[in-house]
């Protein structure tokens, strides 16, 4: 489609109706995409557009591109795109996209392989920035459990800087059902945990190595501590008894992959 094209909707429209609950907390599987880079990182990857819409007072250009990948297209007004954007200065262009979907049985893994585990996070702009940090350290995927904060928030989009869509994700029900799973395809699984007198920096990670890190307030559940997974911390040298649930992951993986790849 283009956006000559475009058809005008208002407020009762099914489709605004339908992007305002993907706002609020999100839609499993789909994700609102809002911005000028955000669709700028969508058009860089095969992703499905399921609905454009376009306000052209707010002065955005080069549109035709999204429009001609979107299956839908919308005109709207600059008082509906102030209802619908969470942003303070919009340009007028906002996506619902579907997000990629990944099973457990499609990975394989080499020694090279690196994983992140996140466990209960909280909120969408840690997970986004955890997504963001698996894929700069080149990590095969990120395994959620006793998830709490959805993939398909909008925050998460941003905080990623749009990586949600490239990286692999995974979600268990359950604690055992990730454990097996990590064991299955033999990781050497790590807990990341402030209170371990093991630090970080004495594993070999030689093999496949995966990383699990807790939510903001209460760390790993329990579950993780009775599989006999080895646990390790990052040294705390000042007043602060912990980093952020991001910044630690950021240290962990890139300590394993500079220990893979010989830096």
């Amino acid at each position: 489609m283009t956006v000559h094209s475009a058809r005008s909707i208002g407020a009762q429209h099914p489709r605004v109706r339908d992007l305002l609950a993907i706002r609020k907390d999100g839609s499993p599987g789909r994700i609102m995409i809002e911005g000028s880079w955000e669709h700028d990182r969508l058009l860089a990857t095969t992703t499905t557009i399921e609905a454009f819409f376009w306000c052209p007072e707010a002065g955005a250009t080069d549109v035709d591109r999204i429009a001609e990948r979107a299956a839908e297209v919308y005109r709207i007004s600059e008082k509906l795109l102030a209802r619908l954007s969470r942003k303070t200065r919009s340009d007028g262009l906002i996506s619902i996209a579907r997000l990629p979907q990944w099973t457990p049985q499609t990975f394989r893994f080499t020694s090279q392989s690196l994983v992140l585990v996140a466990d209960g996070v909280e909120y969408a702009g840690n997970l986004g920035t955890l997504i963001r940090t698996a894929d700069a350290a080149k990590a095969d995927c990120l395994v959620l459990t006793s998830r709490r904060a959805r993939p398909s928030h909008p925050a998460v989009y941003s905080a990623s800087r749009g990586t949600v869509l490239s990286l692999p994700i995974l979600e268990f029900d359950d604690v055992e059902s990730a454990a097996s799973w990590l064991r299955g395809h033999g990781f050497r699984v790590h807990l990341a945990d402030p209170a371990a007198t093991g630090s970080y920096r004495v594993p070999p990670y030689d093999g496949p190595t995966a990383f699990v890190v807790g939510s903001e307030g209460s760390g790993l559940s329990r579950d993780w501590h009775t599989h006999g997974f080895d646990a390790v911390s990052i040294p705390m040298l000042g007043e602060a008894d912990s980093l952020n649930v991001a910044l630690s992951a950021g240290i962990l993986l890139f300590e394993a992959r500079a220990r893979k790849e010989g830096w």
